[in-house]
């Protein structure tokens, strides 16, 4: 029978179970503890783990199974978003401002009780100044919209969360990503858990051990594309 492993603080930042012990109910969960530090964070998305826990709580290690996950090509772009990213209503930019995006993801999920801790926040604020954590922001009249952050490893992006606050931000800021990720060559975004949202975007899901064989494969490509900062662009010059 699986058992969740507790990790401590000083153990090695690799030292995690196999993802195949993850326990089935709830789905995907794996270990308890450790720390969030940058060596960790990257060492479990390597492994196909990401931490997700709430204030209050001890640090939860997942590996779900299946995984829900967007493919080059994949996303379902809709007649009324290709109408929104032509019209130039709104405008595009990379990490220019990841702390923002962060920021109003972990706001607007504040009342239903954020996974977002302040903890988290600081460890992604750490991944994104060392480079390995991206932002896209969607932009209208020079206020923060919406966007879209997670992490880059290789040719794979995990990603986290985003935030829309008025209507097509986020999913503009998605169809951003996707094309950055195809101009760079990645062959997957991650998106953790399945939802209708996703769904209707044309994610799909992929069986944990396919999902693990992948990210393995694709994550030791380099990325050699340069620096991830852009913009703001109009949308219409994009697409």
């Amino acid at each position: 029978m699986p058992r969740l492993t507790l990790l401590r603080d000083d153990d090695p930042p690799e030292d995690f179970p196999d993802p195949e012990q993850a326990l089935d109910d709830p789905n995907g969960l794996l270990a308890l503890g450790g720390d969030l530090s940058p060596p960790r964070l990257l060492a479990a998305y390597r492994r196909g783990i990401f931490p997700w826990y709430e204030d209050g709580q001890p640090i939860m290690w997942w590996s779900p199974d299946p995984r829900a996950v967007l493919l080059p090509g994949g996303l379902h772009v809709s007649r009324s978003l290709r109408r929104t990213l032509r019209s130039g209503r709104f405008m595009v930019s990379t990490d220019r401002d990841f702390a923002g995006v962060i920021g109003a993801c972990a706001q607007l999920r504040a009342a239903e009780g954020t996974w977002i801790t302040a903890d988290m926040r600081d460890a992604y604020l750490r991944l994104h100044a060392l480079g390995h954590a991206h932002s896209i922001e969607t932009w209208h009249d020079n206020r923060l919209v919406g966007g879209v952050y997670g992490i880059a490893i290789g040719k794979v992006f995990f990603g986290e969360s985003m935030f829309s606050t008025e209507t097509d931000a986020s999913k503009v800021a998605l169809t951003a990503l996707m094309q950055q990720l195809a101009g760079r060559s990645f062959g997957l975004l991650d998106c953790q858990l399945e939802t209708p949202h996703l769904n209707s975007l044309g994610s799909r899901l992929m069986a944990r051990r396919d999902f693990i064989r992948v990210v393995s494969d694709l994550g030791g490509i380099p990325d050699p594309a340069g620096g991830w900062q852009t913009g703001p662009r109009p949308t219409r010059e994009l697409f």
